[in-house]
């Protein structure tokens, strides 16, 4: 009976939804997965960020069934690339790049790694690099994974890009000084070319964003939703995206 309430609650809610408000980049924090094992008696953290592996094919659905253009899944920052309990990041290492693969071998999304390359461990770099190389010809939904993400880190190495572009290109200081605008920094991040986010969902409860996407985020309406990833319903996504088309958006006026 409650699953069937479910799913009349998904449908009206996915019929009350506007195609022309709908948001062109969604960006996921996905948090909750050690809490979620927590909670049950047997588990580790290694099961809980395979449970949330599996919600992520779950969320991308979700995602193009109702038509959203650029997914943004924040798996990895650099804090816990150093921080993290060794054997857990070791699985956590494992699940990402197996995440990757998949995803790579559905073809229905576009990958584009977005992180320090340089900080990731060799294997993994050369599973998210491959599954970026296997989907770059699509013409599918964008799918950014932010693995080995921080975001004062991305915005550095943008504007070191820009520094050594035009340095090889003969431009002096007071040159790029001119030239330098948020514009020309927007194109160096890591996910130049892509529309910013209109929404970021925090999973979990936690009503911050950790460093993500602390450039691209200027004008992105926040949801904080309190499920754990792992236990985020299709419900909880179209109640995000109804918050949305709700909002007035006034792009910082």
């Amino acid at each position: 009976m409650r699953n069937l309430i479910y799913r009349l609650y998904e449908r009206s809610l996915e019929r009350g939804l506007a195609p022309s408000d709908l948001p062109k980049h969604v960006a996921v924090m996905l948090d909750g997965n050690r809490r979620w094992a927590e909670r049950r008696p047997g588990a580790n953290a290694a099961h809980g960020h395979a449970a949330g592996a599996n919600k992520i094919f779950d969320f991308l659905g979700w995602c193009d069934e109702i038509g959203i253009k650029v997914v943004t899944l924040y798996m990895l920052s650099t804090d816990n690339l150093a921080k993290r309990e060794s054997k857990e990041l070791a699985d956590l290492l494992k699940i990402i790049g197996s995440v990757a693969t998949e995803m790579a071998k559905r073809k229905r999304w576009k990958i584009r790694l977005v992180g320090d390359r340089a900080s990731l461990p060799g294997e993994l770099l050369a599973e998210l690099e491959s599954a970026e190389t296997a989907t770059a010809k699509l013409n599918k939904p964008e799918v950014n994974l932010a693995v080995g993400y921080g975001g004062r880190k991305e915005i550095a190495d943008a504007m070191r890009s820009i520094l050594k572009k035009h340095s090889d290109e003969g431009t002096t200081i007071e040159q790029l000084a001119e030239l330098l605008d948020p514009d020309l920094i927007t194109e160096h991040l890591y996910t130049g070319g892509q529309p910013d986010p209109d929404l970021i969902i925090r999973t979990s409860g936690e009503q911050r964003l950790s460093g993500f996407l602390l450039w691209q985020s200027s004008n992105s309406e926040l949801y904080f939703e309190e499920a754990l990833w792992p236990d985020f319903r299709k419900v909880d996504f179209l109640r995000a995206i109804r918050a949305f088309e709700s909002r007035h958006r006034r792009f910082g006026a």
